[in-house]
């Protein structure tokens, strides 16, 4: 009897065939992904990128409502700023009487009203005719009121305006000395040009003159913005 040797005893080995499709199957799978992650992660990048920039771009540019509409809201803001400024000069300017002398002969808060609205120029004028109006009211106890019709702006930039003023003036004085009794005169229509100039932001008025009228119906001295309102004639008990 034959006895077979250890090796032929062995487990026969079968050889598997070489996975070389397989390999390049992952491989080309590998490849594959990869680049679908990298595109993915570039497109990421990109959208961030398109994000953020437009987001910069909204935050920098001029906001659309600042465009014409805006810019008509403002210059319409100023105008009105102009035009409030210009009807209280002419309202404060004209309003006085006896019940604001003060014992010195003075009427302080007149002045006071007035350089409210008007430029350091403008009051160091205004100051020195002040006393012709507070002399006809201690001496004629004559009490003037302003009325305002109408307002508007002829001229408008950045630092200057020009506003066009319409009302009307009153006056009273005593019927006779010491009397509570008062005469009341016609109202006195006026019309006049009113130029202001803008000082840290604030509209103010320079100067001003009579457009129609006389130096009396316009109730502006000699039309210049450097004399006072004076008394109609009859003023003087």
């Amino acid at each position: 009897m034959v006895v077979p040797s250890a090796l032929d005893q062995r487990p026969a080995v079968t050889e598997e065939p070489e996975a070389t499709g397989s390999a390049e199957e992952t491989v080309a799978r590998t490849t594959s992904h990869s680049l679908r992650l990298t595109l993915l992660v570039v497109l990421c990048v990109l959208l961030l990128g398109a994000v953020a920039g437009g987001a910069y771009l909204a935050a920098t540019r001029p906001v659309p409502a600042l465009g014409i509409g805006g810019e008509q809201d403002a210059m319409q803001s100023q105008r009105e700023s102009a035009m409030n400024q210009a009807q209280q000069f002419m309202l404060r300017i004209n309003s006085y009487g006896p019940d604001q002398l003060a014992d010195d002969g003075t009427m302080p808060d007149y002045r006071k009203l007035v350089e409210e609205v008007i430029t350091p120029k403008f009051a160091a004028d205004f100051e020195k005719n002040a006393p012709l109006a507070e002399a006809t009211v201690k001496q004629a106890g004559l009490a003037r009121s302003a009325q305002v019709f109408s307002t508007g702006v002829s001229a408008i930039d950045s630092d200057s305006a020009t506003a066009l003023v319409a009302g009307s003036i009153t006056q009273s004085y005593p019927k006779k000395p010491g009397s509570d009794q008062r005469v009341q005169t016609e109202p006195a229509p006026f019309r006049v040009q009113v130029s202001l100039v803008k000082i840290k932001g604030t509209w103010l008025v320079d100067d001003f003159q009579p457009l129609t009228g006389t130096d009396d119906d316009q109730g502006t001295g000699t039309g210049t913005a450097t004399q006072l309102p004076t008394p109609t004639e009859g003023a003087t008990p």
